[in-house]
């Protein structure tokens, strides 16, 4: 028996040192997740694909300068058919006589230019490629709304457990000190062997309750560092506590100034709406005309030697236009008009999920204002049972030390004492997760 008692001992020694080289706050916590947790970092990666990818389509819009060049055997120039009178005036007019025209060689070197004058479509798309960011950015948002919400329920639950674990010392303690006490009695003949029966049995339960209560704290700080990122062999510890912890949900103001687009649904379903708008006026714009800048310069030059076409010098003649290029679309079978259909009617059905989240954020709001009330309630009257069944067992314990009392009544009391406790810490958990889906349901989980 000892030695099992110096096995948990040690077991919760282990557990308190491993974890105290990091001090950390719950606002610390999320601060540390915001740079490290891996969802966060490829949320923040998407942003930045999605501002590269406005560069790639304002460079669109500027100036498109080529270079080409190309070297060409003929090592079969093409046969023209001319008239046959030409070279021989006695031909009829049907005769024709085949004549090759070009080199074996041919060369040609240019430098081309398009600049963009006028596109309706890419002003908007421009417009569009912007708010596909703001897309992206607010799909961040939502991912750093379910980081914290992960974070905020992990660091509850370390500090409940915490709690539960120290709660369960404490137990572990009390039989530990009545077991003995009820021994000395036995062996003076003040009781039975029956009666340190019982309280063995509840001694030994408590001792794995103790074990069982170090696991899930360990469990509970992996579970926590897990949501930050942070490497599972890092130790750490909480700095805050329950009593330390400021529940927002029960300011005065907290539901005060709210706004559908407060939810990161409803604004990503806004910014959706905006993106498709933007679709269809860049639709529309493609029946206007657009008009390009086109320029180019070069050199070319023929011959039948290989050696001469590589040397540049005056033999290369140049070359050389600049001009407008203007494209005017006038009937493409209807296209452009059923795209047009077919985003006014995804537009609908936006708007249609717009009225439909808020509705569903209403009852969220609603539900979760009721389930706080509710499990702050159970709250009061599971402590105020703990606290009373605490009371019941001691009178119970002193009833029996002095010899009014029975063992039984003692053992009775132990349990609801612990049955108390953990109805306790269940409705504590409870009220705490309760307070964390309040402040989801309002938008203002990001919030400091």
């Amino acid at each position: 028996m000892k030695k099992l008692v110096f096995l948990f001992t040690l077991l919760v020694a282990i557990t308190r040192v491993g974890y105290g080289q990091r001090a950390l706050s719950l606002q610390e916590c999320i601060d540390f997740a915001r740079e490290n947790n891996p969802n966060l970092k490829s949320a923040r990666s998407a942003i930045d694909a999605a501002e590269a990818r406005v560069g790639e389509y304002i460079a669109t819009g500027l100036p498109q300068l080529n270079a080409s060049a190309n070297l060409t055997d003929n090592y079969v120039i093409p046969t023209s058919f001319l008239p046959a009178f030409i070279v021989d005036p006695s031909a009829g007019p049907d005769e024709f006589v085949g004549v090759q025209f070009g080199t074996k060689y041919t060369g040609n070197a240019s430098i081309n230019l398009d600049q963009m004058i006028f596109n309706g479509s890419y002003f908007v798309g421009l417009k569009a490629s912007k708010t596909y960011t703001e897309l992206a950015k607010r799909d961040f948002i939502k991912t750093e709304t379910d980081v914290v919400e992960a974070i905020k329920k992990a660091y509850y639950s370390v500090l409940v457990n915490k709690e539960r674990a120290d709660l369960v010392v404490k137990n572990f303690q009390r039989l530990d000190s009545l077991l003995k006490q009820t021994r000395i009695q036995y062996e003076n003949g003040f009781v039975e062997k029956i009666d340190v029966n019982r309280i063995q049995v509840q001694y030994n339960n408590i001792a794995n309750t103790r074990k069982n209560a170090a696991i899930g704290l360990a469990m509970s700080y992996n579970l926590l560092k897990f949501q930050m990122g942070l490497p599972i062999d890092e130790r750490i510890e909480l700095t805050d506590n329950l009593e330390s912890i400021k529940t927002v949900v029960l300011d005065e103001s907290f539901k005060e100034g709210f706004q559908y687009s407060n939810r990161i649904e409803y604004s990503t379903l806004e910014v959706n709406k905006a993106l498709v708008e933007l679709d269809i006026k860049n639709t529309r714009s493609q029946y206007l005309p657009s008009i390009d800048l086109f320029g180019n310069y070069g050199a070319s030059y023929g011959t039948s030697t290989f050696n001469s076409l590589i040397q540049f010098g005056p033999n290369w003649r140049s070359l050389g236009s600049v001009g407008l290029r203007a494209n005017v679309p006038i009937f493409d079978g209807m296209r452009k008009s059923k795209v047009i259909q077919q985003k006014k009617s995804q537009l609908n059905q936006i708007e249609n999920s717009l009225a439909l989240t808020k509705s569903q954020i209403d009852l969220e709001q609603e539900q979760a204002s009721l389930n706080f009330e509710s499990y702050v309630q159970t709250l009061r009257t599971q402590r105020e049972n703990m606290d009373l069944s605490k009371e019941v067992y001691d009178v119970a314990v002193i009833k029996y030390q002095q010899g009014v009392g029975s063992n039984l009544e003692v053992i009775d009391a132990d349990a609801a004492y612990k049955e108390a406790q953990t109805n306790y810490f269940a409705a504590l958990y409870d009220a705490l997760i309760a307070s964390v889906e309040l402040e989801k349901s309002y938008g203002k989980l990001l919030s400091k």
